[in-house]
């Protein structure tokens, strides 16, 4: 079994999450006892937080990728990022280790494929729906990926900061949040992708009959599969 490295912390709620779905598919696809060999680095969201909102991607690229040596270090054979925002950075991040980097967008878009999806609506922080670093993954492989109007992208982003990064569940964000999917499939959108790892933990898909791609269900799901694989 390969060891996996996870960059947590951002937020730990949803780290959690990762742990809690790589460990199960460990043990449903293994059975018995086994459960995940893994390394955590979790970082301070808060130090991350303030970083995103100067705009000084260079200063926390550089704090992940001491934590992604320091996962090398410590014997991983590959990492994951557990957060959609910070692959704005995800190359730097790869170029300075030596073992696989797993891209959370990259796993999405294969989903999108193998569910035959050409249009999505994307969900998550204002820097992931509104700049490209992610966006342009799905889009390259050839499906078109919309966003929330202005006053939604706030909505949304305002819910994840303030509310899920802090493990506040709301029934009127869950509300919001169904709204602005039903906007999105009125233009178009066949499925959405819940691109912030919090997401997950207000929308699940007994919430809406349209197809939601859960960002932190199929990373977490793909490492654990890439832990057993030989």
């Amino acid at each position: 079994m390969k060891t996996i490295g996870l960059i947590g912390g951002m937020s730990w709620e949803s780290t959690v999450s990762y742990y809690q779905i790589i460990n199960r598919t460990v043990k449903e696809t293994l059975g018995g006892l086994h459960s995940a060999k893994c390394v955590l680095y979790s970082v301070d969201f808060q130090e991350i937080e303030e970083l995103q909102t100067q705009g000084d991607w260079e200063k926390s690229a550089e704090i992940l990728i001491k934590s992604a040596r320091s996962l090398e270090k410590a014997g991983a054979d590959f990492i994951i990022l557990c957060t959609n925002t910070m692959h704005k950075v995800a190359e730097k991040i790869e170029n300075s280790i030596s073992i696989p980097f797993i891209h959370i967008a990259e796993c999405t878009a294969q989903a999108l494929i193998d569910s035959q999806i050409s249009k999505v609506g994307l969900l998550g922080t204002k820097y992931t729906m509104e700049q490209d670093f992610y966006k342009s993954e799905i889009t390259q492989k050839g499906i078109e990926v919309l966003i929330p109007e202005k006053k939604d992208i706030a909505v949304v982003n305002d819910i994840i900061y303030n509310e899920l990064c802090q493990g506040v569940i709301k029934e009127d964000s869950q509300s919001q949040y169904l709204s602005i999917i039903n906007k999105l499939v009125q233009k178009g959108a066949e499925g959405i992708i819940l691109g912030c790892t919090e997401i997950g933990l207000l929308i699940q898909q007994k919430d809406t009959p349209i197809p939601l791609f859960d960002t932190t269900q199929i990373h977490a799901q793909a490492s654990a599969v890439l832990s057993i694989c030989e």
